[in-house]
């Protein structure tokens, strides 16, 4: 804990920018409107997609001892994944409504 609060003390913009990407995509994609769900739904899931494999490596290239990175990385794979697998569940479902019976 000593270290995230360290890193954001020297680090002040980042915390900036996190706060600023938080309020930003949540503004974005309150107004979607929901014709356009389905294509941005699957542009998320891409985007998750590399996510993971960001986190792979970070916990491949982490060493044993440094826990804040292991654990980010195991954060960024199971958020990415739950994103993943329920984006693609949600789309299947979606797409099945289009067609004929």
């Amino acid at each position: 804990m000593d270290q995230i609060i360290q890193f954001l003390e020297e680090n002040p913009m980042v915390l900036y920018m996190l706060v600023m990407a938080i309020y930003l995509g949540f503004e974005l994609i309150s107004k979607v409107p929901t014709v356009l769900h389905t294509p941005l739904m699957s542009g998320a899931n891409a985007i998750s997609g590399v996510v993971i494999i960001g986190a792979i490596l970070l916990v491949r290239q982490s060493a044993s001892d440094d826990y804040l990175n292991l654990f980010l990385g195991f954060l960024g794979i199971v958020l990415g994944m739950i994103n993943v697998v329920g984006g693609h569940a949600v789309t299947n479902r979606m797409l099945e409504m289009f067609k004929k019976k």
